[in-house]
């Protein structure tokens, strides 16, 4: 939410400047997250100033030019050369200066500098209406009164308006602070505590009258429920046209675009009061009758924005008598909102059911500046002084006449919330005992009504509009965020009570692998559950029938549940990627969603990516890149870590590898790992070799033994290590090669590792050379190299015979 700092002022006088503004927000719970400076005019015209033409001739070398003598209050006039029609001797002109910014009609500054232009020296610019930005014109330049005085800053004549812009980081809960006024009223307790008094002033509506009856229109509410109150009026002889210089600018520097005097007044108002209002075309209300009920299911109505939706049969709709007119709260139709030949309108003010609009809103994937503050709840007791004052500011913008009776249909009045609050419960929770007077005047200064006041408790009445606070431990809250965090003591000593943990639990387990990968190099992410559907189809596991769908999304990429976590993670790659970073370990720990002809399952997994440089080079070390087995040792690293052993791996099927591998235990696979198909990492922007582990969490967690750790002394006697050179068939794997070795000598043989592979021309074709290392090791006794050499002999004769293997 952007709140206007001159705005403020016209509620309260501020007695400090923005930044100090900001951080008393920031303290009463308002987070200012940025301050942005705001000119009515782009650029504030520094640098421009009135220039008095004292010579115009035409220029020797151009017939459409003329070279100019100016006066800017300076020491000599200035030779400037000028293109426009219209420049002549004695005119008043803006003049932009040498080293003046000015911007073009898409904002892109230019500064202006001293030059030549075909042989005559210019020393500024005489400048036209859109030059400047203040105006569309551009048939000659500007021509300014004649009683200004040369070098008078053309900003201080145009009274171009200066401003802050603070954007406030507005919690869900905080619908009073939707406006100005909401705003103000914090500033106002919040200044209070700091010893500094201000009032609050409000618009007056007392200059409202109805001049005549000449255009009734009547208003039905079929449903009090979703409508609590509707309050509307109608005004005639209106002339719709730009809105006057103040009215734009209060607009623009929240960056709401003016559109008319009408319109405008209702935009106005929405940020000032935080009262939605909607403008009708009273010639387009059939029957002279508004009607606000639902419709039926399916019922075809075309939007502001052209687009024709199918309501439901929940949607709210202000109607007349023959056709809807608006979906209330929400959005206005395409067919009944004020145009340039609008000469009536009927203007509607009222409080509509939160819940209602919200789900209205997202059923149709609309969001409105309207439909943003009547999801959280308007005030409801100023509903018809906001129509009031909206009738003012029209009446006097467009020259128009108030023509009915102000309609206001409140059947059963939002009440306002009764609570007690005790002062021993306060002072418990807040931690520090502040004084009762004290709280009596935060309360006071929040419009709280103060009904009784005892040594034990305040009794009290909370207006309707703070629909945030209903009980006292929300009250004591608003004490605190008034008081001030920063004022209470905090004590050195802390209390906290450690639950007991029991093995094999998955948030202890998932901690520890979290270190785990932390340790290795890793950062976490965080990805949304939802997920956009056009991911179906790009591997046969994942498919549109498998998708669990939201009733009401967010927007079409956040439609669907995820059913992997591959496309997230793919979707941060490319995020760091498109920032220059992309050298990434990630992990996330997160679920999938399914849904099967048997029901919905969810299921929980791990998920690692790997792609980049493994480390970076420096003057000392070379960039190493990031290979298959370095994220294969990761997976058995964290396999390893739960005591998960004796897993068999095996090619995986998985069509989201072009190259990958499955580990297996009890004919469960526990985790994919592989290179990700160039094909879908390019379809997420992401031209990297990405490398993808995908535990199945939920099996890891049933595969880990509880069991204590057990430890052993460091063997007494030498182990021995010998080696083999392998030709072996491409077929052939290591792991295939590992296993077989172990399942010849379970005794002694300790270790199998792969130090060296070997293809090249010189062998026959299709054949590879595998150099494996052997680590044998018995606790009891030395081995002797007769028994190394005989196992060696068992090992050669296995890998002969069963891979067809020849030592080189």
């Amino acid at each position: 939410m952007t709140i206007s700092y001159n705005w403020l002022q016209q509620f309260i006088d501020l007695p400090w400047d923005a930044e100090k503004i900001a951080e008393l927000l920031t303290d009463l719970g308002l987070e200012v997250e940025g301050i942005e400076e705001f000119s009515s005019v782009k650029g504030g015209l520094k640098g421009v100033v009135v220039g008095h033409i004292l010579e115009c001739e035409q220029h020797s070398n151009a017939d459409r030019l003329k070279v100019t003598k100016v006066d800017i209050g300076g020491k000599k006039p200035l030779q400037i050369v000028c293109g426009a029609p219209n420049v002549a001797v004695g005119q008043k002109v803006p003049v932009a200066t040498i080293g003046t910014t000015l911007y073009d009609a898409e904002d892109k500054p230019w500064e202006i500098k001293k030059g030549k232009i075909r042989g005559e020296s210019s020393e500024g610019m005489i400048c036209a209406e859109d030059e400047l930005g203040i105006g569309e014109s551009h048939e000659g330049i500007m021509v300014l009164d004649n009683d200004l005085v040369p070098g008078t800053p053309l900003s201080k004549i145009l009274e171009v308006e200066n401003d802050t812009i603070l954007t406030i980081g507005l919690t869900p809960n905080r619908a009073d602070a939707m406006s100005h006024w909401g705003v103000a009223r914090d500033l106002k307790a919040g200044l209070l505590q700091k010893g500094i008094a201000k009032k609050l002033d409000t618009p007056s509506t007392s200059s409202f009258k109805i001049e005549n009856r000449v255009l009734k229109i009547g208003v039905q509410v079929e449903d009090s429920t979703l409508a609590p109150r509707y309050c509307g009026i109608t005004i005639s002889n209106i002339k719709v046209e730009p809105s006057p210089a103040w009215l734009q600018n209060r607009l623009k520097s929240i960056g709401v675009a003016p559109i008319n005097n009408v319109v405008d007044v209702t935009n106005y108002i929405l940020h000032d009061l935080g009262q939605p209002l909607h403008a009708f075309d009273a010639a387009k209300i059939s029957g002279n009758n508004v009607i606000v009920k639902t419709l039926p299911a399916g019922t075809k109505f075309t939007t502001l924005d052209g687009v024709e939706r199918e309501l439901h049969e929940e949607d709210l709709m202000i109607c007349d008598a023959e056709k809807p007119m608006c979906i209330a709260g929400v959005y206005g139709g395409f067919d009944s909102g004020v145009t340039e030949n609008t000469t009536s309108i009927f203007l509607e003010s009222a409080y509509f059911n939160p819940v209602s609009v919200r789900k209205t809103a997202k059923r149709h994937g609309l969001s409105t500046d309207s439909s943003f503050r009547f999801e959280r709840g308007v005030n409801p007791n100023i509903t018809d002084y906001a129509l009031r004052h909206a009738v003012i500011l029209i009446t006097q913008l467009t020259g128009g006449h108030v023509s009915s009776d102000l309609i206001d249909i409140y059947l059963k009045k939002i009440d306002d919330h009764q609570v007690v609050l005790n002062f021993e419960k306060t002072n418990r929770i807040i931690g520090e005992e502040i004084p009762q007077e004290t709280i009596k005047d935060i309360l006071t200064s929040l419009e709280i009504k103060i009904n009784n006041f005892t040594e034990t408790g305040i009794g009290m009445t909370i207006p309707a509009y703070r629909n945030d606070v209903t009980r006292d431990v929300d009250v004591i809250e608003e004490i605190l965020r008034v008081y001030g965090y920063n004022n209470i003591n905090f004590t050195q000593k802390l209390n906290a009570s450690i639950a007991p943990i029991t093995p094999g639990q998955d948030y202890s387990v998932q901690n520890k692998i979290a270190q785990q990968l932390t340790g290795l190099g890793y950062n976490e992410m965080l990805n949304n559950s939802l997920t956009t559907p056009k991911y179906s189809g790009m591997s046969e596991s994942i498919k549109d029938n498998f998708n669990v769908e939201m009733l009401n999304p967010l927007s079409s990429d956040l439609s669907v549940m995820r059913q992997s976590m591959l496309f997230s993670g793919l979707e941060t790659i490319a995020y760091n990627a498109n920032r220059k970073n992309s050298d990434l370990k990630l992990f996330e720990f997160g679920k999938t969603y399914h849904k099967f002809p048997g029901g919905h399952i969810e299921n929980k997994h791990l998920a690692l990516f790997i792609t980049g440089f493994k480390t970076q080079g420096n003057w000392a070390l070379q960039e190493v890149n990031t290979n298959f087995f370095f994220g294969k040792g990761n997976v058995s690293s964290i396999l390893e870590r739960l005591g998960i052993n004796n897993y068999s791996e095996a090619t995986t099927d998985n069509d989201i590898f072009s190259e990958g591998i499955a580990f297996k235990k009890n004919k469960s696979t526990i985790v994919e790992f592989g290179i990700v198909k160039n094909k879908i990492a390019s379809e997420l922007d992401v031209d990297a070799e990405v490398f993808y582990a995908d535990f199945n969490w939920d099996e890891v967690l049933k595969l880990i033994p509880l069991k204590t750790l057990k430890f052993q002394p460091i063997p007494k006697y030498p182990g021995s290590q010998r080696d083999f050179a392998l030709l072996l068939d491409d077929s052939v794997s290591f792991g295939e090669l590992r296993n077989a070795a172990f399942n010849t000598e379970k005794k002694v043989l300790k270790e199998v590792t792969l130090f060296d592979v070997y293809k090249d021309k010189n062998l026959p074709e299709g054949k590879k050379s595998y150099a494996l290392s052997f680590t044998f090791e018995d606790k009891s006794k030395t081995l002797t190299d007769k028994r190394v050499d005989k196992i060696m002999e068992k090992l050669k004769r296995t890998f002969e015979n069963d891979f067809g293997a020849t030592l080189r």
